[in-house]
């Protein structure tokens, strides 16, 4: 076990990195209280702390696009994405991007063209599918790219390769956790980013996911677990081969 106050941001880079960032890589993150709860009065924010976020900027660096639900950009007030200078030096030094792409999973298109996830540092990319709207098709493609897979539902599965033909192989998914429901469901996770907030949060939230119940699970095992003096725990779990 790793102690989150003796590791450098290289260190920490370190437990996190894809052996080979050429293999497509689906890597969900999360952050859950002790008793299962994904979000305090509708927002995960509350759950976080200054550890969690370490952690996260850390992960994000290494990210070549972040998948999002449209839910979640909605709840969750969620701002541009732009990484700091510090992150932005490291992928520099890497040969990547100054910033990771951000794609917004969105069956019904209920996103303005003025939100502000649209001045990313990187134009965005909506994903959606043939019956979407296209209405809000149309005024999307005015400020993001449009990935459209599937008939009536996100074929999520030709989503990820659709990615790496655009040279982003490497996706980590925030949430929420219909889209993690709906990316275990297909059976495309390959790693489980879990904090562990100090917390009991009560009856009330919901799981991390979220969804049509499926038989279908999936083993993973632990391959680090970093401890923080404010007694979050950070686990990654990676999928057995």
């Amino acid at each position: 076990m790793h102690q989150l106050d003796e590791l450098s941001d290289d260190d920490l880079i370190d437990v996190y990195q894809i052996e080979d960032r050429s293999v497509p890589h689906l890597r969900a993150n999360f952050v859950s209280s002790l008793d299962g709860a994904v979000e305090i009065d509708g927002q995960s924010k509350a759950l976080s702390s200054d550890s969690d976020s370490r952690v996260f900027s850390m992960i994000r660096r290494l990210a070549d696009v972040v998948l999002v639900g449209a839910g979640t950009i909605r709840d969750e007030g969620y701002s541009p994405l732009r990484l700091s200078a510090a992150s932005r030096a490291w992928r520099t030094t890497q040969g990547l991007p100054g910033n990771p792409t951000l794609a917004v999973v969105s069956s019904r298109l209920e996103l303005s063209p003025v939100n502000p996830i649209f001045q990313s540092a990187v134009r965005p990319i909506i994903v959606t599918h043939e019956a979407s709207p296209t209405d809000r098709r149309k005024a999307l493609a005015e400020v993001a790219d449009l990935i459209v897979l599937g008939a009536a539902e996100v074929d999520l599965a030709a989503v990820l390769k659709e990615l790496a033909a655009r040279g982003l192989p490497q996706v980590l998914s925030e949430g929420g956790p219909h889209l993690l429901g709906a990316l275990t469901s297909a059976d495309l996770v390959d790693e489980l980013c879990l904090a562990l907030a100090p917390l009991l949060a009560g009856p009330g939230s919901g799981r991390i996911t979220a969804g049509v119940p499926t038989t279908l699970t999936r083993k993973l095992k632990l391959a680090t677990m970093v401890a923080a003096p404010d007694d979050y725990l950070f686990f990654r779990y990676l999928r057995e081969s």
